[in-house]
């Protein structure tokens, strides 16, 4: 069995300007507690931090033991550290709003009668708008910076990939977008009858949201500034999950802080009279680590026992973070 050779604490002391902290992997394999940990840890050297949901199914008041829906509130009695699960429905309802707006003076623009409520429905019913929104609200926490450290709780791996993919996404369809109004702005001038230059304000708004995009791709692609940690338990399937996709990380330039193992049974505590159950699961895990150490190596950054309980409330969060960053 190997062992680690760059911790989660030397990593930190290696990216002293880290400053947005990514957690994510499979549902179930503990995301949401090891970002809790580590802010409470960054809290504890210091460092004005907030702890932010971007998964559409939040937990982390449940973790927490108190209401931390909707807006940033102070947790587990540490004076630097704030948590933040995102209002997904007012999010949404937001993005609705601007982009019936948005939509309103585009019409206005191009003398078109049509409502402009007629095209907000149609807009907003494609299944990744609620991610769209997420993403606009992380990056908008990002953008505002009046944290120190930003740790994200993100959605089941799958969903993260499309969530920090879309800066990529919106890259793409931006441009295609310019490319077709300048067209579109040429042909209209060409037939108008007057020369006088008229404002285009989807033009200007296209423009400052590739900026804006831009921006979020500089963020979220600096290996000093940014860290994705992918967390798994010693079993067959998350681990073939992260494996695909912390290559996919790769390929988008996202930077891959390393992998978390949760959940180890401790060998010391398993007897000879102990159920046959257990003793199954500690040699399932034995291969299973085997396997992590050959696939990850030097990636390796924790790994976590299975506690005698739950991981919740301030004490157990305390004592998840004492042992995350030994």
């Amino acid at each position: 069995m190997s062992g680690i050779t760059m911790n989660m604490t030397d990593y930190m002391k290696a990216h002293p300007k880290l400053k947005y902290v990514f957690f994510g992997g499979k549902g179930g394999v503990g995301k949401t507690i090891m970002a809790g940990a580590a802010a409470l840890w960054f809290a504890k050297q210091g460092k004005k931090t907030l702890l932010a949901s971007t998964n559409p199914v939040h937990s982390l008041s449940n973790l927490l033991n108190q209401n931390v829906f909707g807006k940033p509130v102070l947790i587990c009695d540490e004076k630097k550290c704030f948590a933040f699960e995102i209002d997904t429905k007012e999010s949404i309802e937001r993005s609705k709003q601007e982009i019936r707006e948005k939509i309103a003076w585009f019409l206005k623009f191009a003398d078109i009668t049509i409502k402009a409520e007629e095209f907000v429905e149609s807009a907003t019913m494609n299944p990744a708008f609620e991610e769209s929104a997420m993403f606009e609200n992380m990056i908008d926490l990002m953008f505002k910076d009046e944290y120190e450290i930003y740790v994200f709780d993100t959605a089941p791996t799958a969903n993260a990939r499309r969530l920090l993919g879309m800066s990529k996404v919106y890259s793409l369809w931006v441009d295609k977008m310019l490319k077709s109004r300048g067209e579109a702005g040429v042909l209209r001038k060409a037939l108008s009858y007057t020369k006088k230059e008229e404002k285009d304000p989807l033009m200007d708004y296209l423009i400052q949201f590739k900026d804006r995009m831009a921006n979020a791709k500089v963020l979220l692609t600096d290996p000093q500034k940014t860290s994705f940690f992918f967390v798994t338990l010693p079993e067959s399937l998350p681990i073939a999950v992260i494996t695909r996709f912390i290559q996919w990380f790769h390929d988008f330039g996202i930077p891959v802080g390393g992998v978390i193992v949760n959940g180890l049974i401790q060998k010391e505590m398993v007897k000879p009279e102990s159920p046959e159950f257990v003793r199954n699961r500690v040699k399932m895990q034995d291969e299973h680590m085997e396997e992590i150490w050959q696939k990850f190596g030097d990636g390796v950054r924790s790994v976590i026992p299975l506690f005698e309980t739950e991981i919740q409330g301030p004490v157990m969060l305390h004592k998840l973070a004492d042992r995350l960053f030994i």
